[in-house]
Formats: structure tokens, C-alpha cells, sequence
């Protein structure tokens, strides 16, 4: 959720899916509205990434905002203006839905942030795998400034990105921070100057994920994202139990082969 002024709930469909080979181009189309999330365009996103989980073959998924202006300045403010306690909580609700179709996706996701990523933005964002973020981006939580809280999850994948006292001085004041800090933190994982070097940057990076093994990928990730937060012990039988998903596969058999044959691997899917 944002400052930034929105209008009404989108009418026309405001997600894009395109595919590029095994890479998805997931765009949020509203640039008049800072690409802002009411809940119809919450609803479009929990379904594109509903359906790219059945697509066979998808290898990674780049989310961008259209416009130039902003990757998603925040929540629907005049739609969430309209709503009593009760439906507002549905609102959260799908917010939540949406991160964790992304987090549930086996393919890696990279957020591609050109301008502004606050408050709803900054939590879509913070759902993906990876954040990649061009010098003119600026982040923030600013719902204190509204009266209200991160409700998209930002309360909990903030202090994982960027530590638990960082998270709360950002979430209390509100402020924005630029490419500069949000690197620094461990918020950004690469800056690019422009939006072309971003999407090529990200599009070279899930070129390089691709080359290893989708299976082993979806597993890393799925360990990661379950036990990121929890105590050591839970965290470790975690990675336990994926470690011997992974014998389990092919793909494990052909890459162990390989390399003790010294030549590349093929792997499957």
C-alpha cells in the first residue's frame, strides 16, 4: 500500500503473460496509476501465477511494471478508501494469496524495479526470488503515513531482506529509500543504470539458472523459502529432506555422471 494517489478499480485486464521461450514476462499494465494493486489486478496476478505453476517448461519468470515510472507505487488507495474492516481484510488476504503463488511457483522470479516500489509494490516485490532495480528506483513502506500497516506481507519479508531493526525503522517512519541504501541493505541484489541493461541483466541471469537443473533449482527453492525464519533445527531438517528429494531425480544421476565423465550435462524438462 502507497501514498501515491490511485484510481478506481481497473475495468480492463491490467496483467500481461508473455512467454519468451521458457522465460514468462509477467507485466502490470496500468501505468496511469503508477501500476497501482486494487483487487481486481491482485485477483489477475494470483491467477497468471496460478497458471504459469501447470505450464511445463517455464524456467523463470520476470516481473515489470509498464510506464517508466513505477514497478507498483502501492495499493489501490481510493479503492481501499471504500472498504470497512472486514472486506479490507480480504483485501490482505489476496495480497498474501498472490506472494505466496509466487513463492509457491518452482520456476525463480526476479522483480524487475524501475522507479518506484512502495508499500504493496515493495511487497510483491519482496515475494520474488530476487530483486533487480535500476538507479531511479526508490523503496519504501509508507502505510504508517495513512494510518495502516504493510498488509501484503511486508512485515514478515522485510525483516527477512533486510534484518529485523532495519525493517522496523522503515515500517515506523515510512521514509524511502534510494538504489544506494536499498543495495547496501540487501534489499536490491543487483543495480543496472537503465531499464534495458535491467531486463537483460535479469534475462542473463535466468539464462544462467537454466543451464543447471530445473528440478534441483525448484527444490533449492522450495527449502529456502520454508525455512527461511525458522530455528536452526526445523531449517536444517528441511534442507535434509530436499537433499534426499534431489537423489531421487534424474537430473541428479545425470549431472553426478557427467561430471565424473568431464563433459556437460543434459538434464531434463
Amino acid at each position: 500500500m502507497s501514498d501515491a494517489a490511485a484510481g478506481g478499480l481497473a475495468e480492463e485486464p491490467a496483467v500481461r503473460v508473455e512467454r519468451e521461450g521458457g522465460i514468462a514476462v509477467v507485466t502490470i499494465d496500468r501505468p496511469a496509476s503508477l501500476n497501482s494493486l486494487s483487487a481486481s489486478v491482485l485477483s489477475e496476478l494470483e491467477t497468471a501465477f496460478e497458471r504459469l505453476a501447470r505450464e511445463r517448461g517455464l524456467r523463470g519468470v520476470l516481473l515489470v511494471g509498464a510506464g517508466g515510472r513505477a514497478f507498483v507505487a502501492g495499493a489501490d488507495i481510493r479503492g481501499l478508501a471504500a472498504l470497512e474492516p472486514g472486506p479490507a481484510a480480504d483485501v490482505a488476504r489476496l495480497g498474501h494469496r498472490v506472494a505466496a503463488a509466487i513463492e509457491a511457483l518452482p520456476a525463480p522470479v526476479i522483480a524487475c524495479v524501475d522507479g518506484f516500489a512502495l508499500g504493496g509494490g515493495l511487497e510483491l516485490a519482496l515475494a520474488c526470488d530476487l530483486i533487480y532495480a535500476t538507479d531511479a528506483s526508490g523503496f519504501g513502506q509508507p502505510e504508517v503515513k495513512l494510518g495502516l500497516i504493510p498488509g501484503f506481507g511486508g512485515t514478515v519479508r522485510l525483516p527477512r531482506a533486510v534484518g529485523l531493526a532495519r525493517a522496523k525503522e522503515l515500517i515506523y517512519t515510512g521514509r524511502r529509500i534510494g538504489i544506494d541504501e536499498a543495495v547496501e541493505a540487501g534489499l536490491v541484489a543487483r543495480r543496472f543504470a537503465d531499464r534495458d541493461a535491467l531486463l537483460a541483466g535479469a534475462r542473463e541471469t535466468l539464462a544462467q539458472i537454466a543451464a543447471n537443473s530445473a528440478g534441483a533449482v525448484a527444490i533449492a527453492k522450495r527449502v529456502l523459502v520454508a525455512a527461511t525464519g525458522r530455528p536452526t533445527d526445523a531449517a536444517s531438517a528441511l534442507e535434509i529432506e530436499g537433499f534426499e528429494d534431489a537423489f531421487r531425480t534424474d537430473d541428479m544421476h545425470e549431472g553426478v555422471a557427467a561430471f565424473l565423465e568431464k563433459r556437460e550435462p543434459r538434464f531434463g524438462g
